[in-house]
């Protein structure tokens, strides 16, 4: 998280010098400063608090006392000051999709076709099918990754299906009917599909493509993923997915990154090219005090050609902050009550 918190604030640090607008302090945290060094017109620290950081631009509220001088951030033009404020969730989308991309390189773990569990009273269990068995071809078609298995079994149509597969070092082959089941996808959504009642295995594989296939598969990775969120985020507005079901905090991304570093590295970096990706397109919700509600008042200023009042934008800026002090401490109860800590507690406390 740290890392992600350095790239996004150095995109809008890197910027601002870049236009000549003075960086006064780059912190990582919030609070009181633990540590820091000054450098130039910057302090660099790090804050007591571990929960995001910020850049401090010279002239970046009128309540400063401005003078309007070239290197005061309300100096330059809207475009400029869009441009600063963009660069932190643009760093963090450029920082996800070379993650992607690296590790499609050195190999991306994927689940095989061989069959970890089968489901009692289902087609596969009826058929013969076994956990152990190893999926080889389905209808004439080769498979070997459990993606290409879902692929086709998810289509069929409750057609009789050919399984060929691998039993103790021997082929051997099923006839199995699939049957229709509706399920609901992690958007919120119904989705009718065939299922024959089979489940993975946790065996996995390395999978690595050349240079140019793993840039192209790690942009088309980022591109699902920011579809994804944005309709999740759409569902959570509308209802349709549970806001408690759909976000995680902190306590959250611990436990799932402690999951993930128990796997490996890849999977770890896998993890960090989401939360990269996710913290790029939340930052970028119209909501004051987000990077998002900046870019609003911007766009405001350009139609209006006028900024919008101080106390306007200090009275939104606050509302705003409010809503989000709300939502992270729901945030923060509903990862107590998901990941047991509240049982935990009262357990020691007991003790």
């Amino acid at each position: 998280m740290s890392i992600l918190v350095i790239v996004h604030e150095f995109g809008h640090f890197i910027v601002a010098k870049k236009m000549g607008v003075r960086v006064e302090k780059f912190s990582i945290g919030f609070g009181p400063e633990i540590a820091g060094i000054t450098k130039g017109d910057t302090r660099y620290s790090v804050s007591i608090i571990p929960l995001g950081g910020y850049v401090k631009l010279a002239g970046e509220t009128g309540s400063e006392g401005t003078k309007g001088e070239s290197w005061e951030y309300l100096s330059r033009t809207v475009w400029e000051r869009m441009k600063i404020i963009f660069a932190g969730p643009l760093l963090n989308y450029i920082l996800a999709f070379l993650i992607f991309s690296f590790v499609f390189m050195v190999g991306s773990p994927t689940l095989t076709s061989r069959i970890g569990k089968v489901m009692p009273g289902y087609p596969a269990e009826s058929a013969g099918l076994k956990m152990g068995d190893k999926v080889l071809n389905i209808n004439g078609k080769d498979v070997v990754y459990w993606e290409d298995v879902t692929k086709i079994v998810h289509i069929s149509k409750n057609i009789e299906m050919k399984l060929l597969v691998e039993r103790d070092g021997e082929q051997v082959a099923f006839l199995v009917t699939p049957k229709s089941q509706d399920m609901k996808t992690i958007l919120g959504s119904k989705k009718n599909i065939s299922v024959i009642g089979i489940a993975p295995s946790e065996e996995v594989v390395y999978v690595k493509y050349g240079f140019l296939k793993s840039i192209y598969m790690g942009a088309e990775r980022l591109w699902t993923l920011t579809y994804i969120t944005c309709k999740a985020l759409w569902a959570s507005i509308t209802g349709a997915i549970p806001v408690k079901e759909s976000m995680t905090g902190p306590i959250g991304i611990f436990y799932i990154t402690g999951q993930a570093a128990k796997l490996g590295i890849v999977y770890l970096l896998q993890l960090m090219g989401v939360l990269s990706a996710s913290l790029a397109i939340f930052n970028l919700l119209p909501v004051p005090v987000l990077d998002g509600g900046h870019i609003l008042f911007l766009i405001i200023e350009k139609f209006r050609r006028k900024p919008v009042s101080i106390k306007i934008q200090e009275n939104v800026t606050q509302v705003g902050m409010g809503l989000l002090i709300v939502l992270m401490l729901f945030v923060f109860y509903n990862d107590f009550n998901r990941f047991g800590i509240f049982e935990k507690l009262t357990h020691f406390w007991h003790k």
